[in-house]
């Protein structure tokens, strides 16, 4: 061993003299000098690289002091890089060198040479133009295409690498360890918006460690991810699946991402957030049940923070319709039901309101939304499992599918039914979940104002003042409500413009006079824009009533 150690030193010797006789190869003699030595360079770069793998930065520097030297005259060789084989074990080579955790400035020094001068291996021009490179135009090679068959053959390498198997020739009998899978995923960074590197990024991110600690750079997945949000990058469903399990700072990142461009559409389109959604790569991998509760968790927040904000409210549950869309659409023998996604509610009452109104005949409706009612209060009224925490999950449940709640409203006013009662319960838990005298209050007053609409659906005339009186009886009844109650009667009130003839005739004059503070026009607007999206998905016969809520939008200013 000791005398294969000594023919390695005597051979670096050899080998660094050669790199400085040959400089960057521009005389005819050095060019061929270089090509008669090529396949004896190659075997003894791989030499070298087999004994750094085993090596820091520190010991390779005592055992190679002008290790650095070497490399970086042959990595400016043309006709050493443009050599099948070398240019890969340089790239290797480089890897080794690479210090995780830099401890002293030479450390940093040499980290910062390594990352310049791997982007001068795989910069086009660098490689020079067609005049200075005739020895590639004689090999039918311009430098463009050199360039690219470059960084694939060294992205092919360290692939093969990763996944253990064979490189060169060589038989590797153990994948990467965990700090040359560290110092690749490095020097992978200023690379990754290269297309021919998209495979070394797959087989990084998919790499397999059971170790305590992440092998990839945090800057690394970082950056991977930024480059997926700003659309440089295409990667498998199963790559950015791995990143954000891997980080799930960047699955956070991409959920308020995509949050942020939501809440700043402008207008009031359900259709444009839908076509978002459905852009997004959250949508894509959403089914794995961590990603799915990880945004749920987000939402859940924003729902808190926010104070059960309506533009936050709609988000919440158009992005639920587009979750059940793709989940069903997704053809897989290993997808989970639906139900599993919501674990802190009972089943029965999910898969209740995972239920599509297009999937039930309208007559059904109301013994449908009867018997959500029902399990919402048995599951409230629980003594044994209520809490402020049981109700928030059984609220936040409901909003993801506010659609059968606006069901409910249009219901209370426009059929005669004998599950008012349960209609106008579930209403007022959508607005006001707490478990208090606030909640009886609210339910009394949301009736009054419930009976007093449906009674003006009869009357032969209706006028702004005959509709406000209707739901304000006197000018301190709105003050003294339960802020849950006006939102409650503002509802009923935006359904009885739509859903009832003569509210078509005053619904301009009347929702200028509603919507005079901005707090309210915000939340009648998304009102509108939720009942016209619902509709649109119902069916042509509420063309009228989808015509009118767009005209109303017009009408606001938000």
């Amino acid at each position: 061993m000791a005398h294969d150690a000594q023919n390695l030193v005597l051979s670096f010797e050899y080998w660094l003299n050669k790199a400085v006789e040959w400089g960057q190869a521009t005389t005819l003699e050095s060019q061929q000098d270089v090509c008669l030595h090529l396949p004896k360079l190659y075997e003894f770069l791989h030499q070298i690289y087999e004994t750094l793998k085993q090596m820091n930065f520190t010991v390779a520097i005592q055992r190679f002091p002008l290790i650095g030297q070497l490399v970086g005259r042959l990595c400016w060789n043309p006709f050493v890089v443009g050599y099948e084989g070398c240019q890969k074990i340089l790239m290797c080579c480089l890897c080794c060198l690479y210090s995780k955790e830099p401890q002293n400035p030479v450390e940093l020094k040499a980290n910062e040479w390594i990352w310049n001068l791997l982007c001068h291996l795989l910069s086009p021009s660098e490689l020079g133009d067609a005049e200075a490179c005739p020895f590639l135009l004689t090999l039918g090679y311009t430098p463009t295409a050199c360039y690219s068959e470059l960084i694939k053959n060294m992205v092919l390498s360290l692939v093969t690498e990763l996944k253990g198997n064979l490189l060169n020739g060589l038989n590797i009998q153990r994948r990467m360890s965990a700090d040359r899978v560290h110092a690749v995923s490095v020097l992978c960074t200023p690379l990754l918006t290269l297309p021919e590197v998209t495979p070394l990024l797959e087989a990084l991110l998919t790499y397999c460690d059971w170790g305590i600690q992440e092998p990839l750079s945090v800057q690394f997945l970082a950056a991977v991810n930024e480059a997926l949000l700003q659309k440089k990058i295409d990667l498998s469903d199963s790559a950015v699946l791995c990143l954000w399990l891997r980080h799930l700072p960047s699955l956070e990142k991409t959920v308020l991402h995509l949050f942020e461009r939501l809440i700043s559409i402008q207008g009031h389109s359900l259709g444009d957030m839908e076509c978002i959604i459905k852009d997004s790569l959250l949508l894509r991998v959403a089914h794995h049940p961590s990603v799915f509760r990880i945004i749920d968790e987000i939402f859940r927040n924003a729902l808190l923070e926010t104070d059960g904000n309506s533009k936050v409210l709609t988000i919440i549950q158009v992005f639920t319709q587009c979750f059940v869309q793709a989940h069903q659409e997704h053809n897989s023998q290993n997808k989970l039901p639906l139900k599993t996604y919501f674990l802190h509610n009972h089943p029965l009452l999910v898969m209740a309101l995972l239920k599509h109104p297009l999937d039930l005949p309208t007559a059904l409706w109301c013994q449908h939304l009867k018997g959500i009612t029902e399990m919402l209060k048995a599951a409230t009224e629980d003594t044994d499992s209520r809490s402020h925490r049981s109700l928030f999950e059984h609220w936040f449940l409901l909003i993801h599918f506010g659609v059968w709640v606006d069901i409910a409203a249009e219901l209370l006013l426009t059929s005669e039914t004998e599950t008012s009662d349960a209609l106008l319960w579930l209403l007022a838990f959508y607005y006001n979940p707490h478990e208090n005298p606030q909640m009886s209050q609210t339910l009394v007053e949301a009736r009054v104002a419930s009976d007093r609409l449906v009674m003006l659906s009869c009357s032969p005339t209706l006028s702004v003042p005959k509709l406000l009186a209707a739901v304000v009886a006197d000018s301190t009844e709105t003050s003294t409500r339960h802020p849950s109650t006006n939102r409650i009667i503002q509802h009923l009130l935006v359904t009885h413009l739509l859903f009832s003839s003569r509210g078509h005739t005053i619904a301009k004059g009347f929702i200028t006079h509603m919507t005079q503070t901005v707090e309210t026009a915000y939340e009648v607007s998304n009102m509108l824009a939720r009942t016209a999206h619902r509709l649109s998905i119902l069916g042509l016969k509420y063309q009228r009533q989808i015509k009118l809520a767009h005209e109303l939008l017009q009408e606001i200013s938000v």
